[in-house]
């Protein structure tokens, strides 16, 4: 199921009047079954793609086509950072929600959402509260959740950037496990040069604001894949050319971040 975002811009209406542009001219196509990480500094609209594609934002002008949708956002689902899982609800009935919403019955729901709670380690933790689990398996919680919908499209939107490192390896493992499985086209959005090597087919670096693509960079490393493929020097050929790439980046839009402050103060 491709998607192919045509000369996306977004812009924001400030409540003095004056406008930000957060994307400018962002084109490109999300190709099926790939992984798809968006890299670049904060502020430069990457979230707001993922957002965008899932139905969830409505550029300013441009256009999102997704083949074989009818509109955005009925063939993808969104994990995000914060996991907003439901306090008062188990851990099965927080993964089983979305199939509730949409009519399906109990005893169904309870089998499909036992399978992807197995699918992600947490078995024997059914009938848990999200208060009681560490951040680690509550993020694999709300992964079941999306995947319970199965729907081909999976946006994430810095899904692991809450974590400790050793549980965000975990993570990350866990997510290339799922990839393989189930072939989804994935955007994935993040801060990070490793993780985006390490998941992506293809790192699409962006400038500061406003968002534009400065690049796309091949990710031509065998999967599946492990942690330990960032020792190798293809791998470290690619951190080496996306630093390079984004580091100017990050410095404009530090700068703007103070000019704004300054301003402000």
């Amino acid at each position: 199921m491709n998607i192919t975002v045509e000369d996306v811009r977004q812009v924001w209406e400030g409540r003095d009047g004056s406008n930000l542009v957060a994307l400018d001219g962002f084109t490109h196509t999300f190709k099926s079954g790939r992984f798809s990480c968006i890299l670049g500094p904060s502020g430069c609209g990457k979230s707001t793609i993922a957002q965008i594609v899932g139905g969830l934002e409505t550029p300013t002008s441009g256009k999102v086509t997704i083949e074989g949708a009818n509109k955005a956002g009925s063939a993808s689902v969104m994990v995000w950072q914060s996991q907003n899982l439901f306090p008062w609800r188990t851990v099965i009935d927080n993964v089983a929600f979305g199939l509730e919403m949409a009519g399906v019955q109990k005893a169904e729901r309870a089998d499909k959402a036992r399978v992807l709670i197995n699918s992600v380690g947490l078995t024997g933790f059914e009938r848990h509260y999200p208060s009681q689990l560490s951040g680690g398996m509550r993020q694999r919680v709300a992964l079941a959740r999306a995947l319970i919908m199965d729907r081909p499209i999976l946006l994430m939107d810095e899904p692991f950037g809450a974590l400790d490192a050793q549980t965000k390896i975990v993570m990350q493992e866990e997510l290339m496990r799922i990839f393989d499985e189930t072939k989804k086209t994935v955007i994935f959005v993040t801060h990070s040069i490793d993780e985006a090597i390490l998941l992506g087919d293809e790192v699409i670096v962006m400038t500061a604001r406003p968002g534009r693509i400065k690049e796309v960079l091949a990710v031509d490393l065998p999967r599946p894949r492990s942690v330990e493929m960032i020792s190798t020097p293809k791998f470290g050929a690619l951190f080496d050319r996306a630093f390079h790439l984004i580091r100017d980046e990050v410095t404009k839009a530090m700068q703007e971040q103070n000019v704004a402050a300054g301003a402000a103060s």
